[in-house]
């Protein structure tokens, strides 16, 4: 009799099977040793289209809301041929249990579990649960597998969770898609992040900068500063009478000693914050990376929301400190304080993202150079969370001058600590320290030269990825209960695709030079929030949701219940909502961005892409075009026009796939008989590539 395993992905599959003996390669799967190892390539199972309700081929308001009283489910095209595989050794007479090995999470549970019961099986398995690819922790999950009913609430957490952005996504996107006569995509989670990036521009939009005025001196070296005063006349008045006074007299002298204690382990929203303003990565580049290095076993399961190691991990760090420290050649000396990064109360199902034991002999020139930079931002992350503090002196002076108070701050490092660690990899950008010459209270010193230093008020800042991950992680963060273990809207896991489809579908664009690139919302994005109700866009109750699905999770909450909640909500929301008067921005969807470079017809913004006018024009634009994908430079509006109006572009910063590097290139459109576009890349040194 066999047992057998089943994977999320092909390469994990092939892993697995290595370790457990199951080496024989088959037709879409691998056998030998008592054992079966197939995969599932993502999800086969997925929930069916609303025809399968209904007549609701057609878009119509009258049809709302589509409420399923029993959800189906269909094999996507694209998968059947896996599955039906799965299926046949699911139900083989030979296979007597089951191992569920998809990645250990909400979604992985979900895969398998859809799986399972759309092939029918009734078969007994386990629950395969590992945080690392590496051969010991993959043999010490095989001697220590979980019962499957274990899991059974983190599949109704998922099951919830994928219904309910169905029922939000299909009776929301076609209610406003009918209302407003446009295609509009509404999300769960996606729609009250992109609220966040309009409130955002709309308060940069909406600051005035106001100017203010401070009296600088310069006392004995030491530069002294005034409080600030937001006119010109006050500050001028104050520096004609320092001038004629010509002293200051010294009424303080404070120095403390601060320390800044290392920070903690990576989980995956700080590592893509990160990695966005360190290395300029997407959050969704991140997550590819580092997923790429926990299936080349070189580090931890990413897809975590904790920050910590249980306890267990201990004897790891003596080992992986070393590793760590010699690969990447760090200088100086490297501490090992375990009891920093360990604490098993605050680890959930994975502990925080580390490097394994098998970086100790891996070589950095066969992976990416993105691979490279994520595992070295891993790995240094690591050496300074179990390194010492950051200490330093603060002193702090204060003056008196002409009656008004000035103050000079000033630092002197005693011990470099973690920080040391980390600025020889990634420097901080910091401006000089004032230097505190010696002096004592009560002394009088002279004036050497006095000056007006002008001011202004900044605005917020536009979202990066780095700063609008951290939004969604901490929406309504006061909103919850001090001690619960998830806030914010989306996961770990979503998040960066929750961005993503924000800019495919158009609603935000990624504006800016170099690597720190902008997360702007679009004018259909902004159009799209002014008519969604406070209910749809409010990350209040987004992150409620997400509270709930956790408490779901925990069996504190029932499936019951939360599913209830949303239903009333859909209901109401078809049954209440009107029409904003005045949202003919909406309706500038179809905005003409140039002329067909193939029959003249006018080029238009659909959802998906730019088209002709002209449907027997083949010529569009599409915005998930693979070929810009591929090089990092999913299409925008502005380079869509640019290549029909001059059929060439030049794209910087592009990404290979092979290698991880940066290049620059000219992306050259052509135009087959039919009108459909095709491109070569020519590269400043010469040379095209299709």
């Amino acid at each position: 009799m066999y047992h057998l395993v089943v994977t999320e992905k092909p390469s994990v599959a092939q892993s697995i099977a290595a370790v457990i003996g199951a080496t024989q390669r088959k037709d879409g799967y691998l056998e030998g040793n008592g054992y079966l190892v197939s995969w599932c390539i993502g999800h086969l199972v997925e929930l069916a289209a609303p025809s399968a309700y209904g007549s609701y081929e057609k878009w119509r308001k009258e049809d709302l809301p589509i409420l399923p009283d029993k959800w189906q489910y269909q094999i996507s095209s694209r998968t059947k041929e896996q599955f039906e595989v799965l299926r046949s050794l699911m139900l083989r007479p030979d296979v007597d249990r089951l191992i569920c090995a998809t990645d250990a999470g909400r979604e992985g549970e979900l895969i398998f579990r859809l799986t399972y019961h759309q092939s029918g099986c009734s078969k007994p398995f386990d629950r395969l649960w590992i945080s690392s690819m590496e051969d010991s922790a993959i043999r010490e999950g095989f001697q220590n597998l979980k019962p499957s009913a274990q899991y059974d609430s983190l599949y109704d957490t998922a099951l919830c969770r994928e219904r309910a952005d169905w029922l939000i996504g299909i009776n929301a996107t076609r209610l406003f898609s009918c209302l407003y006569g446009q295609p509009l995509s509404i999300g769960r989670v996606m729609t009250p992040t992109l609220g966040m990036t309009v409130q955002r521009e709309a308060a940069i939009a909406a600051f005035v900068s106001e100017p203010f005025y401070t009296v600088l001196l310069c006392v004995n070296g030491m530069e002294m500063e005034s409080k600030r005063f937001p006119d010109r006349d006050s500050t001028a008045s104050l520096l004609e009478a320092c001038k004629k006074e010509e002293y200051v007299l010294i009424q303080s002298i404070e120095q403390k000693e601060r320390t800044e204690k290392a920070p903690a382990l990576y989980d995956l929203t700080t590592l893509q914050r990160d990695a966005n303003r360190i290395l300029g990565f997407t959050a969704q580049q991140t997550l590819d990376y580092t997923q790429s290095l926990y299936e080349k076993k070189l580090v931890t399961y990413p897809r975590t929301d904790s920050r910590y190691l249980t306890e267990d991990a201990a004897p790891v760090l003596e080992q992986l400190v070393p590793a760590v420290t010699a690969l990447f050649h760090v200088s100086g000396e490297v501490v090992l304080n375990g009891e920093q990064v360990i604490n098993s109360k605050k680890v959930s199902d994975h502990h925080a993202i580390i490097p394994t034991k098998s970086v100790s002999s891996v070589n950095l020139e066969i992976l990416s150079k993105g691979e490279q930079e994520i595992l070295r931002l891993i790995s240094i992350r690591l050496l300074a969370a179990v390194g010492e503090p950051y200490r330093f002196i603060e002193t702090t002076v204060t003056a008196e001058c002409a009656g008004e108070v000035f103050t000079s701050k000033g630092k002197v490092v005693v011990s470099e600590g973690w920080k040391g660690i980390v600025n020889q990899f990634f420097p901080e950008k910091t401006t000089p320290e004032r230097t505190i010459p010696d002096t004592v209270t009560d002394a009088v010193v002279p004036v050497t030269s006095a000056q007006i230093k002008e001011g202004k008020t900044t605005p917020p800042k536009h979202f990066t990825e780095d700063l609008l991950l951290q939004a969604m992680e901490t929406a309504c963060a006061d909103e919850f209960p001090e001690d619960a273990e998830r806030k914010g809207i989306g996961t770990p896991a979503t998040r960066a695709a929750t961005i993503e489809k924000l800019v495919q579908k158009g609603y935000l664009e990624r504006k800016g030079k170099g690597k720190m690139k902008h997360l702007i919302p679009t004018q259909i994005g902004q159009a799209l929030i002014t008519v969604a109700p406070e209910q749809i866009q409010s990350p209040s109750m987004t992150a409620d949701w997400e509270e709930k699905l956790f408490q779901i999770e925990h069996g504190q909450y029932t499936p019951e219940q939360f599913m209830e909640e949303i239903t009333h909500m859909i209901t109401g929301l078809v049954n209440t909502y009107e029409i904003v008067e005045g949202a003919e921005a909406l309706m500038r969807r179809n905005q003409i961005i140039g002329i067909c470079p193939h029959c003249g017809s006018e080029v238009v913004a659909r959802e998906k892409g730019w088209m002709c006018r002209n449907r027997e024009c083949r010529f569009v634009l599409w915005k998930n075009s693979a070929y810009f994908k591929k090089i990092g430079k999913p299409m925008t509006e502005h380079m869509a026009a640019r290549l029909i109006r001059e059929k060439r572009l030049r794209l910087k910063d592009c990404q290979s796939q092979r290698t991880g590097r940066a290049f620059t290139a000219d992306v050259l459109m052509n135009i087959e008989a039919d009108g459909s576009p095709t491109f070569t890349m020519a590269f400043p040194n010469g040379g095209a590539k299709k």
